[in-house]
């Protein structure tokens, strides 16, 4: 028997058997993203590009969950874990079915590239919707929970997870090719790189994708900064692939090389195994004119053989007989619909919400986004089995009278082309006129916010140009808050934007919410279940008042650094309920490696809900971030009139400064205040004051 099938030896060791046995053209044909069979070896051609942010994306059917910064929104490792299990089982049902019928095309495979852990730095941001919004903390943690969730923890991954984009990335889209981040090494330690090393340090996750942009002049998928950083100082030792053609961009828009050859040189002399592109056909002519040894390719190639065999692709394992028939089954509908309901954000309730039944007749539902679910589905997404759009939702919980207008186009001037502007307003306002409550249904699609090159996006190659809706919904919001009628916004987009009005009874934030989006919205309207979702992003009042889009320091950007508090429309981890929880006191206790906070809570209103405790840390030092940081998260059930005594772990690190060479260390000088509450702190936030002995140094438990 060859080594590379002998089950009893290591993953590393049946890989190295495995390539040893290849020719060089072989191993070249491999570092592709759409690598070749080799059948005198029995290895089957493979796609290496799958995504699954949300739920298996672009192969036809699976369960769509709400978009990343809605699962952020939820502040539970706990649920997106749930959520990434039923992700990367759907996916290893897609490959069983898939290959049973020898069809191993892209999006077919169990690589998946996800998550997005870039830190949603600027509300204009197009692809921030992928991440887990602006914080840190919140990234790597959450991270970590869905990496765990798709690898699973058997000797067999499910499916391989991949965290990108490698580094300093996030916008704009218009000129990410050959863009140089230009970032202090203070920002990239403090901010940027954190929720990667978080991740890699405490999983084994399969992959790290590296970004189009240069950092600091380096190319990301060729930096010797980056690469230092990824194998050296924090070990990782999975593979390496490159963002889709961005290794084109060495030469084409960056300039730092002068043909396709010397392009894949520099990439896999620094570690890049995988191109998703074309220039690694080129490999064999690096190779043959000495620019890359032998030596490097077959580092390269393990890594990638490695990883199949962690997938079982070369074995016969227990993985191969789950059914395609899981695939957006009943109980990954409801686990989807739990996610939705804790994904959505109540950002203002003037006495309004939850509706009384027994005062309402009629309700009016009026706008572009409340009959689509292209609003539900945010971009890189699957194709659901059933959808439940807020119409449908809204109409299937209330038992009395339901209009419907459309109101106007998403984002142009009128619905139909012969039509004069506004064709549809006249429609909205007598809906509005007849009925006792109305239930604006606004916002974007992926259609208008999202990748360079993706879809549509029809304005700034994916990113908003500002944070306002698009004017057509400006003037449906306008007139029909004039009627006087309550009205409540239901706002569908991937992060900040502004009503620009106050005449609005209750406002929520529902992302984009995934398939069951509908009913979840219903049920909060309705009071079925409370809303516990919080912001993983500040929303800003406007985006003029913020840096420059192209400047990377982190100074005046996310809650953590702001300047100007009255630009602030609604501020980081902000979520009301239904109910009244609050943070009645606290108590630090000193652990092996930081310690914990021991908080008693309440919940004084007359709703059951479930809420998040929000742990922030202040250090007064120097080197510290001007304000707060995020350190620790708990969800918890609190039932109305009932108290309750939750223990949070804090690590030590949060108690970490980062001084201005990128050092991270404690200065022993400092010292720090927590603060707990619903929320980031304000005046209000209970807190206590602990110092540098009062902090576990011990060893780090995983």
């Amino acid at each position: 028997m060859d080594k590379y099938l002998n089950t009893e030896l290591s993953f590393e060791e049946r890989a190295e058997d495995l390539v040893s046995k290849m020719k060089i053209e072989e191993k070249c044909g491999q570092m592709k993203y759409d690598a070749p069979a080799i059948e005198r070896l029995n290895i089957p051609k493979y796609q290496w590009w799958n995504e699954g942010l949300h739920g298996v994306a672009r192969a036809g059917t699976a369960t769509v969950f709400p978009q990343a910064i809605g699962l952020a929104a939820m502040f539970s490792p706990q649920w997106l874990n749930t959520a990434a299990n039923v992700i990367s089982l759907e996916a290893r049902a897609k490959f069983n079915a898939s290959t049973s019928y020898e069809d191993r095309g892209i999006y077919k495979g169990l690589t998946l590239w996800s998550p997005n852990v870039n830190i949603f730095r600027d509300p204009r941001w197009g692809r921030g919707q992928e991440t887990y919004g602006e914080d840190p903390y919140l990234s790597g943690t959450l991270g970590t929970a869905f990496v765990r969730g798709i690898q699973g923890n058997g000797k067999y991954w499910m499916a391989a997870a991949c965290i990108k984009h490698f580094a300093a990335h996030s916008g704009p889209e218009a000129i990410r090719h050959g863009f140089d981040s230009v970032v202090s090494e203070k920002d990239l330690e403090e901010t940027y790189l954190y929720a990667f090393r978080t991740v890699i340090e405490n999983t084994d996750v399969a992959g790290v994708m590296g970004a189009y942009n240069m950092v600091n002049g380096e190319p990301s998928c060729a930096s010797d900064y980056l690469t230092h950083k990824l194998r050296d100082e924090w070990g990782f030792d999975g593979y390496f692939v490159s963002d889709c053609w961005a290794i084109r961009d060495f030469h084409e828009e960056m300039k730092v090389t002068y043909t396709p050859a010397e392009s894949a040189a520099l990439a896999v002399n620094h570690q890049c195994d995988l191109n998703c592109g074309c220039t690694y056909q080129h490999l064999m002519s690096a190779v043959s004119t000495g620019k890359v040894t032998s030596e490097v390719i077959n580092r390269s190639v393990t890594r990638l053989m490695k990883t199949r065999m962690h997938l079982g692709m070369f074995d016969v394992t227990e993985l191969d007989d789950i059914p395609f028939t899981v695939v957006d089954c009943d109980e990954h509908k409801k686990i989807n619909l739990e996610c939705a309901r804790r994904s959505i954000v109540l950002l203002k309730n003037d006495n309004i919400l939850p509706l009384d039944e027994t005062k309402i007749k009629t309700i009016a539902v009026i706008g572009p986004n409340a009959d689509r679910k292209e609003p539900l589905e945010g971009n890189y997404c699957g194709t659901a089995s059933e959808y439940v759009t807020f119409l449908q939702g809204i109409k299937r919980r209330f038992s009395g009278r339901v209009i419907y207008a459309q109101g106007c186009h998403l984002y142009e001037e009128k619905v139909e082309k012969l039509a004069e502007p506004h064709d549809r307003l006249s429609e909205a306002l007598a809906a509005a006129a007849e009925s006792d409550i109305v239930i604006i249904c606004a916002g974007l699609d992926a259609t208008l916010e999202g990748e360079e090159g993706d879809t549509g996006n029809a304005y700034a190659s994916g990113d908003k140009m500002n944070l306002r809706y698009p004017q057509p919904q400006r003037e449906l919001i306008r007139q029909i808050t004039a009627t006087g009628k309550p009205c409540i916004l239901v706002t569908a987009s991937g992060g900040a934007m502004n009503p620009e009005t106050k005449n609005l009874a209750a406002e929520i934030q529902v992302w984009y919410p995934g398939a069951q989006g509908g009913n979840a919205l219903a049920e909060i309207l309705f009071g079925d279940i409370s809303p516990s979702g919080k912001l993983p992003v500040t929303f800003y009042k406007t985006a003029d008042l913020l840096p420059d889009f192209i400047d990377y320091s982190m100074k005046g950007r996310t809650y953590r650094y702001l300047e100007n508090d009255n630009n602030v429309l609604y501020p980081f981890g902000f979520g009301l309920t239904y109910g009244d929880v609050k943070v009645k006191k606290i108590k630090w206790k000193k652990g092996s490696f930081g310690g914990y906070v021991v908080a008693e809570i309440e919940n004084s209103g007359k709703y059951d809900t479930e809420d998040v405790i929000e742990i922030y840390v202040s250090i007064n030092s120097s080197y510290e971030v001007p304000k707060t940081s995020l350190c620790g998260i708990h969800r918890i059930k609190c039932n109305a009139g009932k108290s309750k005594k939750v223990i949070i772990p804090i690590q030590l690190e949060s108690f970490t400064i980062v001084k201005e060479n990128g050092e991270r260390c404690i200065d022993k000088d400092a010292s720090y205040k927590i603060f707990a509450d619903t929320k980031s702190p304000d005046k209000n936030s209970i807190c206590t004051e602990i110092t540098f002995d009062e902090i576990g140094k011990g060893q780090r438990i995983k």
